[in-house]
């Protein structure tokens, strides 16, 4: 049996700003092959039951492993490394015995019933993704009342993105269901998609797959989309993080058919629209999601069918234009770590450390106020 510290070198937690239910994730190296990756971990009291029997919650990483294994294919889902048992009990592990079962989900699967009887807890090794990705962490602002959304360019490549992970989800009769921002990464470009553990396969009759399909498309519209093109929670609030447990999976957006868009009147109503249709349970599959989709971008200049040569160029301007904009402020919060080094030099003097603080300030009034998050 392997000894953790030979297999992986633990860190620091990375999912501080929004804390899963089932687990807690960690920055690790494996020490195999030099990779860095999310090392997610099961929580301990999710692991049995008082009859030392796994637990209902504790097969949901062998749910996930599955699932990520089978949607490997798609280039905007993350990617699974290793999945496994640790024996240690503390909640970030630092040492104990570790079973590496590599990509082999079977043998995943029939460990829970030799380890989880054991206190043994379950891991997944996943691909590591940049926090500055994560749409929760960049969508909220510091300033109390301010708010951030994408370009609505943005959101129309994300939407259609995401449309693709799940056409190949449902064709396999996945539905993934979870739809939160703290589950999607953006870079202005590229979608990626995490966390699988609540998401379905489902293997009964037809009606069933086509009820979840519409659900999985209404939980897409209004716990992801409506917030990255408004900047507010579906529940008329604040992003926060979502209740992450199954019954707040099921329950989460189930009543909600109507989005309001007052707080946001800059949104064409063409995009209001589709959203609104998708709350509303209208789209019973993809094609009717991406063909309403396509009717709302093409006043954006989008190439499907109905946007004239005007406005492709348009578009094409603006797509350079949201890319010079993203790599200066990208350069901003290069130069504001640069100047906050230097003022923590010593003996620099009073003039310089104040002339220092001043462009600091400036500085983060102009990444309080930036366009894109």
């Amino acid at each position: 049996m392997a000894l953790l510290n030979d297999l992986y070198q633990v860190g620091n937690t990375i999912d501080t700003f929004a804390p899963g239910h089932y687990a807690r994730v960690y920055e690790a190296v494996d020490k195999r092959d030099g990779r860095q990756v999310a090392f997610k971990v099961m929580r301990l009291e999710h692991v049995v039951d008082g009859d030392a029997q796994p637990r209902m919650e504790a097969t949901a990483f062998i749910n996930e492993a599955d699932l990520l294994t089978r949607m490997a294919v798609s280039p905007n889902v993350v990617r699974l490394y290793d999945c496994g048992y640790l024996s240690a009990r503390d909640e970030n592990p630092r040492g104990g015995e570790i079973e590496s079962y590599g990509l082999n989900v079977e043998l995943f699967r029939q460990g829970i019933f030799r380890y989880a009887g054991r206190g043994w807890r379950p891991y997944l090794a996943l691909e590591l993704l940049p926090r500055t990705d994560s749409l929760l962490y960049v969508m909220r602002p510091n300033a109390h009342g301010a708010r951030l959304r994408l370009p609505t360019e943005e959101g129309i490549d994300l939407a259609y993105q995401f449309a693709e992970v799940l056409a190949y989800a449902h064709r396999q009769r996945i539905v993934y269901l979870d739809h939160k921002l703290e589950h999607v990464y953006w870079n202005g470009r590229h979608l990626k998609v995490i966390d699988w553990n609540s998401s379905r396969l489902i293997e009964s009759g037809g009606q069933a797959l086509a009820q979840q399909v519409v659900n999985d498309l209404h939980n897409l519209c209004v716990g992801v989309l409506y917030p990255i093109f408004t900047g507010l929670s579906p529940q008329k609030g604040a992003l926060v993080a979502q209740p992450a447990d199954q019954a707040g999976v099921e329950s989460r957006y189930k009543d909600i058919t109507q989005l309001d868009f007052t707080v946001e009147p800059t949104l064409s109503k063409g995009i209001r629209e589709w959203l609104q249709q998708g709350a509303q349970r209208a789209y019973s599959s993809l094609d009717q999601f991406r063909a309403a989709l396509g009717k709302a971008a093409a006043a954006f200049g989008w190439e499907s069918g109905f946007a004239s040569p005007a406005l492709r160029a348009a578009r094409t301007d603006m797509r350079d234009g949201l890319a010079k904009l993203r790599q200066g402020q990208e350069a901003l919060r290069e130069a504001r770590d640069l100047l906050r080094d230097a003022v923590t030099i010593e003996d620099i003097g009073e003039d310089l450390e104040a002339e220092l603080r001043r462009l600091l300030s400036k500085i983060n009034e102009m990444l309080q106020y930036r366009v894109i998050p």
